[in-house]
């Protein structure tokens, strides 16, 4: 006799699918081979066409008219590049992307410093992906918290899993739930406009699960306040997969004493169930 799947196993499914199909993109973050830092000398990277150095607000690459052997082209803004370009990726924003061959180098800027992240559609990362690991949804790990927002939005700064670097992250307040015998508090990042989320560890964090942080998203808050947290949506930010990404770390206010076994796992380690 085939078990009636619950319509909440089926939403937890299809967002499972809708994770491993974000996983799986080209030129996604599991694509990533390289993270390179730039200084205020001209460096040349292996397979990389060019010579990259960055100053204080920009980045500036060259390209010698005989490019060096086993090279292509450099692709930005749909000319190839030659000579000195100058290149001004926003602080903390998506980067700049100029492209060789079938790669995608993309200048950030983080922190004040400057670096090339490399995407490669063959990437070795990419190619033996086959799900996200995560615990089985339980509807145990769903509460309804209460949101409030602050009367004046602010600016909450944390670390980064890359040492020196830090994150701004706009909070317009906070959600009090409960898990357990206490009741907790988080702060929220976003807004209404761009969508809420929470940035959290718990006791799983760096044993079952990734230690930076995980990120939750929440739904649109009732009049009341009342919002529904689902922990088994807990879901892994890109350095969770690579070595190549500057994830923020979780506010302390956001880090749970209890294990919430709920959401994805760190897919860097194995596990047997």
């Amino acid at each position: 006799m085939t078990a009636t799947v619950t319509e909440f196993e089926q939403q937890w499914a299809e967002w499972r699918s809708e994770r491993d199909r974000w996983a799986r993109q080209p030129l996604g973050w599991l694509s990533l081979t390289g993270l390179h830092w730039l200084g205020e000398a001209g460096e040349t990277f292996d397979g990389l066409p060019g010579t990259w150095r960055a100053d204080g607000e920009n980045v500036h690459v060259t390209v010698e008219s005989e490019p060096r052997p086993g090279e292509g082209e450099l692709w930005f803004d749909g000319r190839v590049l030659s000579g000195t370009t100058t290149l001004t990726p926003g602080e903390g924003q998506p980067g700049l992307e100029v492209t060789t061959g079938q790669r995608v180098i993309e200048v950030i800027r983080r922190s004040g410093q400057f670096a090339l992240r490399i995407h490669d559609p063959v990437a070795p990362t990419l190619a033996s992906f086959t799900e996200i690991p995560a615990y089985q949804a339980d509807p145990r790990w769903v509460v309804t918290g209460r949101f409030e927002p602050y009367e004046v939005a602010r600016v909450v700064t944390t670390g980064a899993v890359v040492d020196g670097l830090v994150h701004h992250h706009p909070a317009t307040g906070t959600v009090t739930f409960r898990l357990g015998e206490a009741e907790h508090r988080f702060i929220v990042f976003g807004s209404h406009t761009t969508g809420l989320h929470v940035l959290f560890t718990d006791a799983t964090s760096g044993v079952t699960t990734y230690g930076g942080a995980r990120r939750l998203d929440l739904p649109r808050p009732g009049a009341d306040g009342a919002v529904v947290l689902d922990f088994n949506r807990a879901a892994n930010l890109p350095c969770a997969f690579t070595d190549y990404a500057t994830c923020p770390v979780a506010p302390a206010e956001n880090r749970l004493p209890l294990a919430v076994e709920a959401g994805e796992r760190d897919p860097r380690k194995e596990f047997t169930a």
